[in-house]
């Protein structure tokens, strides 16, 4: 549990703060207004995702609000947004993997810094595969948004008052595990063959 708290709350804090940079870069200053632009977790946090994170060890963040009228293109500037969470937490992960990998080369790892490099690379890296999934509201709905037509995205995009729910129920009956499970081990295998051609 003490491992994990600091891990999920990296994880959560580098995904919105992707999210805040990149629309901030592409022209909308709402992030920067909101106070979004900070790796300080604490504006991040939506109180209801904290007490779960707390009961069952996996919450959520509070979701970095866009105003998509400020991008030159909307859409396209909707989906580099939306893919900078996933992207920021691969590349956490990726760093985690390489400290621990240098840090045990020169055998200067203790337990506690093993689990905890261990929980920020695994919890990266399940963020990034969970918001790729393609349902309202998550990342992955964003990014599938830009390939479809306007009345067919505007109703998919409908469909966000259900998402909560909808995901609730899958991860309930075991569909979200049975999802990110394989992408979770190819992922892995690639960092590996990264990491061995590093070092």
């Amino acid at each position: 549990m003490i491992f994990r708290i600091p891990a999920l709350l990296i994880a959560l804090t580098i995904h919105e703060y992707a999210h805040a940079r990149v629309a901030v870069h592409l022209g909308d200053p709402t992030p920067r207004f909101q106070g979004r632009l900070t790796l300080n977790p604490i504006p991040h946090l939506d109180p209801i995702g904290l007490i779960m994170l707390w009961l069952v060890q996996f919450g959520w963040a509070k979701p970095v609000e866009v105003e998509a009228r400020n991008f030159k293109n909307w859409r396209q500037g909707m989906m580099w947004v939306a893919l900078a969470g996933p992207a920021a937490n691969l590349i956490m992960a990726f760093l985690a993997m390489i400290v621990m990998v240098i840090l045990l080369k020169f055998n200067v790892l203790t337990d506690w810094l093993i689990i905890t490099l261990k929980m920020i690379y695994t919890y990266n890296i399940i963020f990034a595969i969970f918001n790729m999934i393609p349902i309202p509201p998550l990342d992955g709905s964003k990014v599938l948004m830009n390939f479809l037509p306007h009345k067919l995205a505007y109703q998919y995009e409908s469909y966000s008052r259900y998402g909560s729910f909808i995901l609730i129920a899958l991860i309930y009956i075991g569909v979200i595990g049975a999802i990110i499970r394989p992408v979770q081990y190819f992922l892995n295998f690639l960092m590996n063959q990264f990491i061995m051609l590093i070092f």
